[in-house]
This record gives structure tokens, sequence and C-alpha cells, in this order.
């Protein structure tokens, strides 16, 4: 029985290592984007729980923290944060690599991203 899931979760590994690979194959001979689309939601299968799991053991430890600074929210905010936010998904722009994978989210001023506009007087 051991076995049994060890193989799954071999499995669901390789199909994401090879959803993600760096330089993804194009679809240019006009072929449909089924196939990007297709790895996209297998990866995201094994993605989606992976960084949902991530998220409640960030809130969990991020309660924790706060607990134990004496309920500073600052200490709260810089655990839960980044485990809450980032991508819960994998669309067919990460697999096509025109947006990166974002586990760890960061702050929406520090994502590549943001545009930040100047107005000019």
């Amino acid at each position: 029985m051991i076995r049994l899931n060890a193989t799954r979760v071999a499995l669901m590994v390789g199909v994401l290592a090879l959803a993600l690979q760096s330089s993804p194959a194009r679809a240019e001979d006009g072929v449909s984007e089924a196939g990007t689309g297709v790895a996209s939601a297998l990866a995201s299968l094994v993605y989606g729980p992976t960084k949902i799991v991530y998220s409640l053991l960030g809130t969990v430890f991020g309660g924790v923290a706060w607990g134990l600074s004496g309920g500073d929210t600052e200490v709260l905010t810089a655990v839960v944060s980044p485990a809450i936010r980032g991508d819960y998904v994998i669309t067919p722009g990460h697999i096509r690599g025109e947006r990166s994978i974002e586990f760890v989210g960061r702050r929406p001023d520090y994502r590549e991203d943001t545009v930040v506009l100047e107005e000019i007087y």
C-alpha cells in the first residue's frame, strides 16, 4: 500500500517537472493550445493543493509567531503575507514561460508585472 502511494507521488512530481520546463515547446504549426491547457491543468492538480497546504501552514505558524511575540501584528504579517500571496494555479502563460510562478508571494510593490506610472506635470 505504501509503494502505491509513493508511485502516485512520483508520477505527479514527474508530470509537474515536465510541465514546468524552462523552455517549453511553442505551438507554432497550427496546433491548438489544448496541450498547453492540459499541461497547466495537470500541473495545477499537484501545485494547487501544495500551495493551499503551504498557505494554511503559514497561517498557523503566523498565529503562533503572533502569540509568541506578544500580539505584534508586524510579525504576523511578515509570516502570513508571503504564505497566502502568490499563484494558486498554473496557467498556460506559466507553461509557455510568459509568467513566472510565484509560490512564495511578494508584496505587490515588488512584483515584476506591476507597472508604476508617474504623473508628468
